[in-house]
């Protein structure tokens, strides 16, 4: 009885674990594709330094399929490098190069399609048309890949991660650059982002379209051509992110357009031309963020409503707030701007008189914007002196009534 019950957990062993078949060692099989044929669900396929020219590698068995010391897998140019479709499916350690490129189709060194349970970890992709695509997707993971791209330009170029109708993706530890979006969602739910480097992408570092209920942290978005945009999507948390040096005439640290009931919290906002663009934005927490040393910190169109802009530290900005038009529906109180001048008598670390903090010139620069010239002149320290004294273009109901006479250690 013994003896029975021994061989029948090695043989539940073996079913569980698998078998390892491997490629490229000792040449008796030299094809990655030949290997995923002989493999069975629950394999590891194992691939041995080399360069593998195969056309396009299908993957539809629930198997693992891993390279020692980054083998390449070239599409030529010709060819989609991957195409993953199944469940339970792991691809670590590659080194695709050269997929194809087109203005009309995806094509990709890694596509994801109908699919469940996917890890694509550990990966160097370059000069791809799209890096990953991802589609009609549930539970994929997107680890630690490092995703260069050679994009001239938006038309021609695809993004680095791309996900399409798909849910519970989670996108951690990446590096893209070089691409028309570092990562983009569209009809993306109950996802995260986290502690990926987006940066040099032709347009958005992050780009995200009616993608709800998901989660954004520890990312930096740097040097990309407009910065980042979030639209038509609620429920949306992006915390301690750093958005910095997204410089351009319609660049943004982060653009937010009909965004509802979500939050950005203990972000920082460096050295952008604008730092958060808000417009038909609803019930939004901007909470504990550091602005500085932007062209203008905020800008707030007015048919943004129930806003609330708390706890957050102003400095060194050119602008701090900016809107298009007199009535305001939003609330700011408690920030720390550094061009208060107001003054603490019973020293509660509140102002004692309230702050508006946009000035007259920001205000002529929306309707009139060859007016920057004057930028720094002394005709426009007058209008905005004359203007804290007798307010009449700036709009009385944007004010922070209790402004903080030193900034939050965030």
């Amino acid at each position: 009885m013994k003896i029975t019950g021994l061989i029948l957990v090695l043989i539940f062993s073996i079913s569980v674990y698998g078998n390892t078949i491997v490629v490229g060692k000792d040449k008796s099989i030299n094809s990655i594709s030949k290997g995923i044929d002989l493999a069975r669900d629950g394999d590891t396929v194992k691939v041995y330094p080399g360069i593998y020219r195969e056309g396009r590698i299908t993957i539809t068995k629930s198997i693992t399929l891993i390279g020692v010391d980054y083998p390449v897998i070239d599409g030529q140019k010709k060819f989609e490098n991957m195409v993953i479709s199944g469940i339970d499916i792991k691809v670590q350690g590659f080194h695709f190069i050269d997929s194809r490129h087109s203005s009309s189709d995806d094509f990709s060194a890694i596509s994801i399609i109908d699919a469940t349970k996917i890890i694509v970890e550990d990966n160097k992709i370059d000069n791809a048309h799209f890096g990953i695509h991802i589609a009609n997707s549930t539970y994929c993971t997107v680890k630690g890949n490092n995703i260069l791209g050679q994009a001239v330009s938006e038309q021609s170029a695809g993004n680095g991660i791309h996900i399409w109708k798909s849910s519970h993706a989670f996108i951690v530890n990446n590096h893209i650059q070089g691409h028309r979006d570092g990562i983009y969602f569209e009809f993306v739910t109950e996802s995260e982002i986290r502690n990926n480097k987006s940066e040099n992408n032709i347009r958005y570092g992050l780009h995200f379209m009616f993608s709800h209920n998901n989660f954004y942290a520890y990312n930096t978005f740097r040097k990309n051509g407009a910065g980042v945009a979030v639209m038509y999507t609620h429920h949306v948390r992006m915390e301690h992110n750093i958005f910095e040096s997204n410089w351009g005439t319609a660049s943004y640290a982060i653009l937010l357009k009909d965004i509802t009931d979500s939050w950005i919290v203990n972000n920082q906002f460096i050295s952008n031309t604008i730092g958060i663009f808000m417009e038909g934005c609803n019930r939004i927490d901007v909470k504990q963020n550091l602005f500085s040393k932007n062209g203008w910190a905020m800008k707030v169109q007015a048919n943004c409503v129930d806003n609330v802009i708390t706890q957050n530290n102003f400095k060194s900005n050119t602008f701090d707030i900016a809107t298009n038009g007199t009535m305001v529906s939003s609330t700011f109180d408690y920030n720390y701007w550094d061009k208060y001048e107001g003054y603490d008598l019973n020293k509660d670390g509140i102002g004692d008189i309230s702050y508006h903090p946009v000035s007259m010139y920001a205000m002529i620069i929306e309707q009139n914007p060859n007016a920057l010239i004057l930028l720094r002149s002394f005709m426009v320290t007058l209008l905005d002196k004359a203007e804290k004294a007798l307010p009449t273009l700036t709009p009385e109901n944007l004010v922070d009534k209790k402004p903080k006479m030193k900034p939050f250690k965030l």
